[in-house]
């Protein structure tokens, strides 16, 4: 049994990483246009994005480190069943429940290191990157500009850009919250141009052909809309000399969050989106045994040798899981389930069906 056991996770072992390092490369190549685009563009320092780009590596682990653990467990047992391996096992009298053993502890121990990834690896990688770009901020607030996104590193403003190209702007919309629960003031323009101010942390914009929001001299509460053919603003990234950057959910630690979620409660402030993230991290890490457990029966089932049905057949299955996680969490927003059953619901279902096949696999 040792031996059998040693040589399926010396065949598991090359599909397992293979896998995790095509995907992850993968995910990271989404994001190196952008890095490319800040070094060439915006004159960020190579170091600088580059060591950008290493903190998103655990981020998409989190992703990766499941499918990849699935594609793996049925190459491998596809394989077996396409060459009568498996046949074969049966033949010399080990039954195949001696197998879920092995596949078990694999799945407990990638998924104990998914924990620690999830709650500890991650949410300081992703701390250190939103710093990074902070400070990549201060000393060129052009690298802050980034279309198609909310921009709210400029105090008191949040800005909003369709189309960049180089330093042209297109369909620009600049949004100042007002105190006391006043009207939001907002200035918007068809083009624009922008420049970083010579020895400052601030960028000078100039908008052409828009419109601006002004307070009515009669009533300042009020706003009347002005319209303009040029309009000079200059964005102060400083302003208020705080640089310190708060954290986010997704930086948290499972303690930071769970003292977060008190903290609001106590002042009475709803902490679902807090609570969420609390779940799901924890869920997610446990997907790696999920889709081991279920991936060995599938394996044997379809009985396919062809690499790239199985890989297909294991995405479907990742995609069918991550699917229904979005649904879960739609589902938590909207308070129509209780979290704490809703965000572990895809990993019971998981482990139902895995249930269900490897019982029909041993007794059959």
């Amino acid at each position: 049994m040792k031996t059998l056991r040693n040589y399926i996770l010396r065949e598991s072992v090359m599909p397992f990483f293979l896998s995790l390092t095509v995907m992850t490369s993968v995910f990271l190549l989404g994001n190196l246009i952008r890095l490319t685009d800040m070094v060439i563009n915006k004159g960020v320092g190579l170091g600088s994005v580059g060591k950008v780009f290493l903190y998103y590596i655990p981020f998409f682990l989190t992703y990766t480190l499941p499918i990849s653990s699935l594609v793996a467990v049925i190459l491998t047992f596809s394989r077996f069943s396409a060459d009568n391996e498996i046949l074969a096992i049966r033949a010399n009298g080990i039954h195949l429940r001696r197998l879920l053993g092995p596949a078990l502890i694999v799945g407990m121990i990638l998924s104990l290191f998914a924990i620690i990834l999830n709650i500890q690896v991650i949410p300081y990688a992703y701390q250190k990157q939103r710093e990074l770009l902070k400070e990549m901020g201060t000393k060129n607030p052009t690298a802050l500009l980034e279309a198609g996104t909310f921009i709210n590193d400029f105090k008191d403003q949040v800005l909003f850009i369709y189309r960049i190209e180089g330093n042209r702007m297109y369909n620009v919309r600049i949004y100042q919250p007002q105190p006391d629960g006043k009207m939001t003031r907002t200035i918007t323009a068809k083009e624009g141009e922008f420049t970083q101010v010579p020895g400052e942390d601030k960028i000078k914009l100039k908008l052409i052909n828009g419109t601006s929001d002004e307070p009515d001299l009669e009533n300042p509460s009020n706003f009347y809309k002005l319209r303009f053919n040029t309009f000079f603003k200059t964005l102060d990234l400083t302003a208020g000399g705080d640089k310190k950057v708060e954290k986010k959910p997704k930086g948290m630690t499972l303690k930071e969050v769970r003292e977060k979620i008190k903290e609001l409660e106590t002042v009475g402030i709803d902490a679902t989106p807090l609570t969420i993230e609390f779940h799901r991290k924890l869920a997610w890490s446990l997907s790696v045994l999920v889709f081991i457990m279920i991936g060995m029966p599938i394996a044997v089932v379809t009985h396919r040798r062809e690499k790239t049905a199985n890989i297909a057949l294991a995405l479907l299955c990742a995609a069918t899981y991550y699917l229904l996680t979005l649904g879960c969490e739609a589902l938590c927003v909207q308070k129509v389930t209780p979290i704490e059953l809703t965000m572990w619901a895809p990993n019971i279902i998981g482990l139902i069906i895995a249930g269900i096949l490897n019982y029909r696999l041993c007794v059959s």
